[in-house]
């Protein structure tokens, strides 16, 4: 089951959709231990209703390899500190891309498959629990919260969703 439409996750609210998920498409390529390929598809039992909580975001084309630099929007209900608890209404914050080399104390991180979002020197990131959510750069989904450190330092580490259009666009074709 997915809520959409929410704001906060606490209380119902007029604008929550709750729609069936009848299939899940994990990429056949994730690998649990280097967290490469952390993007999945889910497919719903029926259309969501569009509205002013609810939209579409368009995706990137396939080779479209987003500059460091560029100031992003990610979005969750992720904790806001270490020790703390997920937030009740969804958060927001502004986040910068970063060099790739920003990001080199991840062993397995990818530049080709992966984007290096947060300013080391600023203390505002994802955290534990907006794993999942976009990061929306001048309106387009460019990546997915994927992971990051223990003691919630930036950079993280987003899945960089052009490299899996490919893959995308063959699983809305055969489902």
């Amino acid at each position: 089951m997915v809520t959409l439409g929410a704001h906060n996750i606490r209380k119902k609210e007029d604008t929550w959709q709750k729609l069936e998920v009848i299939k899940q498409f994990p990429h056949p390529k994730y690998n649990d231990f280097t967290i490469l390929h952390d993007i999945m598809l889910l497919k719903l039992k029926e259309k969501a209703n569009l509205t002013l909580a609810v939209g579409t975001l368009p995706l990137p084309p396939q080779f479209n390899f987003i500059p460091p630099g560029r100031m992003c929007w990610v979005a969750g209900w992720g904790r806001r500190q270490v020790n703390g608890s997920g937030s009740d209404t969804l958060q927001e914050v502004k986040l910068r891309l970063m060099d790739p080399q920003a990001c080199r104390h991840y062993l397995a991180f990818d530049h080709n498959l992966q984007l290096c979002v947060g300013n080391p020197r600023k203390t505002k990131t994802a955290f534990k629990g907006d794993s999942g959510g976009p990061l929306l750069c001048a309106g387009v989904a460019q990546g997915i919260v994927s992971y990051g450190q223990e003691n919630a330092k930036p950079p993280v580490v987003f899945t960089r969703i052009s490299h899996y259009r490919p893959w995308i666009n063959e699983v809305l074709k055969e489902n």
